[in-house]
């Protein structure tokens, strides 16, 4: 008895860490998923028009740049952060509601890099897209930006679920 048992309980003993992994679904690394807070706390910021928040997903050497011009040429832009965190916090009438999708998030210890393909709606009119090009570092006080470079573009493929109806 005991030996045809055994077999048995050898093949159950492997699949049930086979259905408890599938029912689970796919799961982010935890500092994947860190990455990502950090990205998702910086345009709700935006969208609250919140400055002292998105102030706070900033590296205090951050940098932000934007990349392109026409055509497609190689022309760098720089925005002070500072600039950007003020602009943020201006009362306005329209939302600024950056969506983003297919996010991309790559960890190396204290070193993130994220390619965030996005597009930028001011209220409900689409002002631009594009993507941006994100390094973080991680500190004492968690994930913080140290350089966002964006390009800016009329026309992109836009996920549907990111869209707004008009």
């Amino acid at each position: 008895m005991t030996r045809r048992l055994l077999p048995l309980l050898f093949v159950a003993g492997l699949l049930v860490p086979v259905a408890s992994a599938q029912s689970d679904g796919p799961r982010m690394p935890a500092a994947e998923a860190a990455v990502r807070a950090t990205l998702d706390a910086l345009f709700d910021g935006m969208r609250a028009g919140d400055s002292t928040a998105v102030r706070d997903v900033f590296h205090d050497d951050a940098r932000l740049h934007t990349a392109g011009g026409p055509s497609d040429t190689a022309g760098v832009s720089e925005t002070p952060v500072d600039a950007f965190v003020a602009a943020v916090g201006q009362p306005r009438e329209r939302v600024w509601d950056e969506r983003t999708w297919d996010v991309e998030v790559r960890v190396d210890g204290p070193l993130a890099s994220a390619w965030v393909p996005y597009v930028f709606y001011r209220g409900d009119e689409r002002s631009h897209c594009g993507v941006n090009a994100v390094q973080l570092v991680r500190g004492p006080d968690g994930w913080r930006i140290l350089q966002l470079t964006d390009t800016r573009r009329q026309a992109c493929d836009v996920r549907p679920e990111v869209q707004k109806s008009r």
